[in-house]
């Protein structure tokens, strides 16, 4: 690690160069979760629900996971060319469009891999190579792929909310971010916040103002940030998410009554906050 420290430090360039193609890297896996990962859900569902109704009922399905099959056009389903794939260039060189079908292909790939690249030299360049950015990358990885599939499907799933609690406490045992105490009440209290909120909305209106993935995540930020960042943290989505979704609804005239996405505004605050602990407004 001390190499590593050394090396950082004589070649700060360099450094930036290794974390934004890791950062791509990571990026372009990331597409892949946000892609398959609900898919691979509803799947499950879907096999619960025949295993409720069925019986013993067992359906051959084939695999689909975030390993197989490999990366294919989502139009026409051809696998795509090792050249094709390459974190964002694959996409300007073709211009946004499949070259097997020339369909377009999705803003969010490439917005997705550069962000993950640029997050992960600001994360460098405020931590040296040590615990605390390995924390922060994990981090920031778990909330670009949370936010993307919260926003297209209303869902954050248990299979990242939960993982990112646990990696939260176990990264604060040495203190990290911020002590284990304060990291493991940041996790209760930002469970039982979002409770609150929902079960007073739904007595008070009988509609369902939050979902319970939105409680995972706040609680699994709190065991990163600390207890005392709930406040700050909250305050910021809200209001974030209040004023963005009210410019969206008024230029696309939309149904005010229809459910948001709350959870890419609490990625985008825990975002803040990592890099501006004391971030107030």
């Amino acid at each position: 690690m001390e190499q590593l420290v050394a090396f950082s430090e004589a070649y700060p360039l360099l450094w930036c160069g290794v974390l934004s193609v890791l950062g791509l890297v990571i990026g372009s896996f990331l597409n892949v979760v946000i892609h398959r990962l609900p898919v691979m859900l509803e799947m499950q569902w879907r096999d619960e629900t025949a295993l409720n109704v069925d019986g013993d009922v067992q359906v051959a399905q084939a695999r689909y996971d975030l390993w197989w099959p490999r990366s294919h056009c989502p139009h026409c389903h051809q696998p795509i060319a090792l050249r094709d794939n390459v974190p964002v260039l694959g996409w300007l060189v073709l211009r946004g469009r499949g070259r097997c079908c020339n369909q377009p292909i999705a803003w969010r790939y490439p917005l997705v891999e550069a962000a993950t690249g640029i997050l992960f030299v600001a994360a460098g360049s405020l931590w040296p190579p040590g615990v605390s950015l390995l924390g922060a990358l994990t981090l920031l990885a778990f909330l670009i792929a949370l936010a993307a599939i919260d926003a297209e499907t209303l869902l954050l799933p248990d299979a990242l909310t939960q993982p990112l609690l646990w990696l939260g406490l176990f990264i604060n045992l040495s203190d990290a971010f911020v002590p284990l105490e304060s990291a493991v009440i940041g996790a209760m209290a930002g469970y039982l916040a979002l409770w609150v909120v929902y079960w007073l909305f739904k007595t008070l209106t009988g509609k369902d103002a939050l979902g319970a993935g939105d409680f995972k995540l706040l609680a699994a930020l709190g065991a990163w940030l600390g207890w005392q960042a709930l406040p700050q943290l909250v305050l910021l989505a809200a209001l974030g998410g209040l004023v963005m979704t009210c410019l969206w609804r008024w230029r696309r005239g939309g149904d005010f009554d229809q459910p948001l996405a709350f959870g890419p505004w609490l990625a985008i605050s825990g975002g803040i906050l990592l890099f501006v602990p004391g971030f107030s407004f």
